[in-house]
Parts: structure tokens; C-alpha cells; sequence
């Protein structure tokens, strides 16, 4: 019997007015659990109880509030042996991404807000001497920059990564003193449901941390129009921060918006057998890494004409000894896409490219496995930039290859989609690929590497969102300065 699950309101289970909706494991196709449907009431009492706690919450010690989010930590570890199969099933990632990058990251990230708590937020400045004016006495003026809370924060995340995703907006938001309502993805919310109950038992009041669930958009929209809320911060497709964006605007609503990208990775043509080994790797993780549903994967392989036939011979290979199948299987690398709906739209796109002239060099048809939404890995040649499948993201193992004579044409085509998250440029001279990436219209470039380093800004340009978190950024995304100034 599958378990049926509440909303997390005011540090305790509500059974939700309209029932609940089914959870689909995408391996299997079957119900993992039913999360409930909100009403706009239910929205509602939980922007009234965020409201409520996020007063108490921001004039707690610090300390205390690294305690929490430390112990939170703590909780995430201890309980991993339970959360893990449940957020497996309902993402259809492999266990070993699960267990390795899903669940340890989202404690570490619960811990390093625990610093955060702790990191100063007052920006001391010199005191200034100022003439006196009609308006006040003149005299030497001293003054400081505060980073105060916002306040209520309103969470919706990605079903790639939910729990990584819910806790790298929650734990710098409750750090800076803010309180939480959270709307996971209507995909695979039931991990980050179990986040409620572990707050509240590592020390978090109540009412501080709220989770509202609904597979309709109205759950999402009666969140982002609710005046109770300060903020939104959202992951997700472009499409939907758009209206998001719009929607907050009314009431200016601060936001955070990460949200879809086209990845660039700039082969050039000075690359060693090192390099180019670093980038068919780096380029391959589009296939590997969770079947390539992640923003920052770089989908499109442009390479200098001399190269691209070797590149290309690279990646062929590296696709072909990927193992497709069950993500329980230790042996498995490629597990599903998250829905029959995502499965059909990556194969469109393929179908797309192949009408248009392109070829498929790898990949491009369904994997004989059922039940379960796979996409076998695809790689696609002779494509043109000016193509669906160049131009938009997929959010698929699907990668495609455009070679280039010059850096001049290797920028434009990067540049040239209406995404900028994250570019990589391949080279082995790395004064020349840092000198590029200064060309790239990229929130993030990696040189020479697809690791990432948990310190740096995360966000994008153009149509990839708007602010910047991460690290100590984190930390200002989820605070508005204050200026406090007085007479010495």
C-alpha cells in the first residue's frame, strides 16, 4: 500500500480539502506515493504561519540558528539509509547518483549555511564629516551596511535534484532569519516533504518551514501572488520564470531565478590528447549524469574544424559503452527521463533534427526497455546552429556537435541562443580559454573542466535567470541591505 501524504504546515501534518494526486516512479511506471493538492486556502495558512514565525525566527541568536541547520545536517545523514530509496524511486535517478551527489549534498549544504549563520552582516563604513544642511546639523557621520531578512521566502524547486535543490534555497534562507514556504515539483516531492519533520525535530520552531504540494500550476501561482510573500525564489524552465517573474512584479516581490540553459563546450583547436580527453568526458556527462537532466550540462560540443572529426569519434565511443537500464543497478549509468511526457518531447526534438538534415550519429531511438521513460543517449551531427535542437533545451541525454573555423564563429554560436548558464572552453593554453570566456554571454565557464566550485556566484545571463547564489552569494540573495547611519 502506497503512503498518502499532507501538507507540512506549522510544524505539524494537514490532510489536504482536495485529495491527493499519484507520484510515478519513472523506471517502473508505478505509484510511489500520493502527494496532496493544495487549495488556495491551504496556501494560504501556510504564508499566514511563515508570516507568523519569521519575526521570532530573525531575532534568534545566530548560534542558534547554525545549531539548527547543523543538526539538520546531522538528520539528513542519519536518515539516509530510508530517504534514499523513496527520492531514487520517485526521481528515477540511478542509486548511485542518489546516494553519492543527492542526499550528502543536500546536508552539506544544510551545514555550510550553518557558517553562514555565523558569517558577519555588518559592513562597517568611515565615518564621513558632513557639511550642515537645512535638513539636519552638519558633524562627522558614521554609518553601516546590515543585511536584514527579507522574510517570508517562497521556495519552488526542480524535480532533477529536489532535495539538493530545496535545501540550497532553504538553509541560506532560514541562516539569514527568513521563514519558508517551499512547493516542490509536482514530480517527486515526497523526499522533500520528510525535510518538514526533520527540521522541526533538529530545533526549527514552528511555522519557520512550510511545504504546500500540487501537481496544478494554481499552487505554484497562489504562492507567488500571495502578499504574505517577500520573495520567490524559483528553479526551473524559462518559460515559467517568465510568468513568474511577471506575477511577482505586481507587488515587486523580490526574485531569484535560476533557470534553463544550453551549455556551450568550446573545443579548440590547440587541444592535447588531455584535453581533449578532459572535454569528451565533460561533454559525456550529458549521457551519465542523470540522464541529462541538468541546466548546466553542456549540450552543444562546438569544435574547431581540425579536431571535430576526433572529438566526434570520442564521444561515439563514450556513448556506446554506456549501460541503459534499471537505476537500481549498481551497473546502470543512463536510468530514465522523469515522465512520459519529458521522454516524448526529447524525442520530438530528435525528430525535428533529423527532418531538418541532421544526422544522428548515435542513439536517436527508444530503448527497447518497458516499463520505464528511457532515451537512449543521442549524439547528432551535422547540425546547424539556426536548428530547434542547437537552440533550446531539451533537458535529455541528447547532445549535438557543430564544428567552427574561428574563436570569432565559435562565440557567436555559443552566444547565439537566448540561454546563458554555464559554457566551458577546452584548451591547452589556459591564458587563451580565459581570455575567451571573457567573451562569453555565461553566467559560469569552466575551463578545461565541468567541476564545480561551491563558493562561486551560481546564475545566469539573458534568459538563464536573474540574481546569484551560492557560497556567501547565498547569503545576500536571501537579505536586503540596510543602511544605518548616525551622528558620531
Amino acid at each position: 500500500m502506497t503512503a498518502s501524504y499532507g501538507h507540512w504546515i506549522d510544524g505539524s501534518w494537514h490532510s489536504p480539502e482536495k485529495g491527493h494526486y499519484a507520484v510515478v516512479n519513472p523506471a517502473t511506471e508505478e505509484v510511489v506515493g500520493e502527494a496532496a493538492e493544495a487549495t488556495p486556502a491551504e496556501v494560504a495558512h501556510a504564508v499566514t504561519s511563515a508570516r507568523a514565525a519569521q519575526d521570532g525566527w530573525s531575532r534568534t541568536d545566530p548560534r542558534r540558528r547554525a545549531a539548527v541547520l547543523n543538526r539538520m545536517a546531522d538528520l539528513i545523514t542519519e536518515h539516509g539509509a530510508e530517504l534514499a530509496p523513496l527520492l531514487q524511486a520517485e526521481t528515477g535517478a540511478t542509486m548511485r547518483l542518489t546516494s553519492t551527489m543527492q542526499l550528502p549534498t543536500a546536508a552539506e549544504r544544510f551545514r555550510r549555511y550553518a557558517r553562514g549563520a555565523l558569517e558577519p552582516a555588518v559592513v562597517p563604513l568611515a565615518p564621513c564629516p558632513v557639511r550642515g544642511t537645512p535638513l539636519a546639523p552638519g558633524g562627522l557621520i558614521g554609518a553601516a551596511a546590515v543585511r536584514r531578512p527579507v522574510g517570508v521566502i517562497g521556495c519552488i524547486t526542480s524535480y532533477n535534484f529536489p532535495v539538493v535543490n530545496l535545501a540550497g534555497k532553504a538553509a541560506p534562507a532560514l541562516a539569514m532569519g527568513n521563514a519558508v514556504v517551499a512547493k516542490p515539483a509536482p514530480q517527486d516531492p515526497l523526499t522533500c516533504l520528510a525535510l518538514g519533520p526533520l527540521l522541526r525535530e533538529a530545533g526549527l520552531p514552528d511555522g519557520v518551514f512550510n511545504i504546500i504540494t500540487g501537481a496544478s500550476p494554481a499552487t505554484g501561482e497562489e504562492l507567488v501572488s500571495h502578499p504574505g510573500v517577500d520573495m520567490i525564489s524559483f528553479t526551473g524552465s524559462t518559460a515559467v520564470g517568465k510568468q513568474i517573474a511577471e506575477a511577482a512584479g505586481r507587488s515587486m516581490k523580490r526574485t531569484l531565478m535560476e533557470l534553463g540553459g544550453k551549455g556551450a563546450a568550446i573545443v579548440l583547436g590547440d587541444a592535447d590528447e588531455k584535453v581533449i580527453k578532459s572535454a569528451v568526458g565533460a561533454v559525456g556527462s550529458v549521457w551519465a549524469f542523470h540522464s541529462g537532466q541538468i541546466c548546466t550540462a553542456p549540450t552543444r560540443v562546438l569544435v574547431q574544424r581540425p579536431l571535430y572529426e576526433q572529438v566526434v569519434t570520442g564521444l561515439q565511443r563514450y556513448a556506446r559503452a554506456l549501460t541503459i537500464g534499471d537505476p537500481v543497478d549498481n551497473s546502470t549509468v543512463v536510468g530514465p527521463v522523469i515522465s512520459a511526457v519529458q521522454r516524448d518531447r526529447v524525442e520530438s526534438y530528435v525528430a525535428g533534427a533529423r527532418a531538418q538534415g541532421a544526422r544522428i550519429a548515435v542513439g536517436g531511438t527508444r530503448p527497447d526497455l518497458a516499463p520505464g521513460f528511457y532515451v537512449a543517449p543521442t549524439l547528432i551531427i551535422d547540425v546547424t546552429p539556426d536548428m530547434a535542437v542547437a537552440r533550446e533545451e531539451l533537458f535529455g541525454p541528447v547532445v549535438v556537435a557543430i564544428p567552427f573555423e574561428s574563436e570569432d564563429e565559435a562565440v557567436h554560436i555559443a552566444n547565439g541562443t537566448s540561454y546563458g548558464l554555464y559554457d566551458y572552453v577546452f584548451s591547452a593554453d589556459t591564458a587563451r580559454a580565459w581570455a575567451l570566456a571573457a567573451r562569453l554571454r555565461s553566467g559560469n565557464v569552466g575551463i578545461n573542466t565541468a567541476q564545480r566550485h561551491p563558493e562561486t556566484p551560481f546564475g545566469g545571463f539573458k534568459e538563464s535567470g536573474v540574481g546569484r547564489d551560492g557560497g556567501s552569494f547565498g547569503l545576500h540573495a536571501y537579505s536586503e541591505l540596510q543602511s544605518v547611519v548616525w551622528s558620531s
